[in-house]
């Protein structure tokens, strides 16, 4: 995934790279449902074809795997106990996925032709998985103390807004003002959501289809780019 590129201008070429593939996935897949333009759907199909044999990117796994080292390190410094947990065990997961990744690229190449590619396969992409939901737990995690601060900032100024009220219209409002105070956390939940969609139908917890994979992988690879031209918006831990 693009988020765990080391650098910013790996990051920014990488996402770019993302953002083309998913692009074409879908284009292609519009492409598909029409008959009568046989000629633009081989093009097409032969650029996803090629774009995806790129996939391995292999000058940036080693620096991703160390990344992931460094970072997992740094995150067991972490004051608060709950994203010191979450962070941890997803940059850990983030580590043993590479691993499996590196596997895969060494099968692909054909160093190691009797490595079962399916098994590993499936292991990368649980790591990958296990490592969002860390991820996804620790947004949570952050919008829910977010929430109560906004919350009590409210009742102390004796706002407008009455949050302390029962009912769903309530909290969707608190919710509303407390993302709309912080786009950075917005941003990395929309964009951990939207990568969830790729794992989640690879181990058949939530099956959908090519096209809504593609449209969220689009849309994650798209946040990430703008987090690098716009560092302020990038969530920090």
């Amino acid at each position: 995934p693009g988020s765990w590129v080391k650098s910013s201008s790996g990051y920014s070429s990488f996402a770019s790279y993302l953002s083309t593939i998913y692009g074409s996935t879908l284009v292609s897949l519009s492409l598909l449902q029409i008959q009568s333009y046989p000629q633009m759907k081989r093009q097409y199909l032969n650029i996803q074809a090629m774009l995806t044999s790129l996939g391995s990117l292999a000058v940036f796994r080693l620096g991703n795997m160390v990344h992931a080292m460094v970072a997992a390190r740094r995150t067991t410094q972490l004051p608060d106990p709950v994203p010191r947990l979450c962070l941890t065990a997803s940059n850990l997961n983030r580590v043993l996925y590479f691993i499996c990744d590196t596997v895969l690229w060494v099968k692909s190449v054909g160093l190691i032709p009797d490595i079962d590619k399916h098994k590993w396969r499936n292991w990368a992409t649980k790591c990958y998985y296990y490592s969002l939901l860390m991820n996804l737990t620790r947004d949570l995690y952050e919008i829910s103390w977010r929430m109560e601060q906004e919350a009590q900032r409210e009742k102390e100024d004796q706002g407008p807004f009455s949050f302390h009220a029962d009912g769903l219209q309530p909290f969707l409002l608190l919710l509303y003002h407390t993302l709309r105070k912080h786009p950075p956390l917005l941003l990395d939940t929309v964009k951990n959501i939207c990568d969830l969609s790729s794992p989640l139908d690879q181990l058949g917890i939530y099956k959908t289809n090519p096209g809504v994979i593609g449209l969220c992988g689009l849309l994650s690879s798209l946040v990430g780019i703008l987090t690098v031209a716009r560092p302020h918006m990038k969530l920090k831990h």
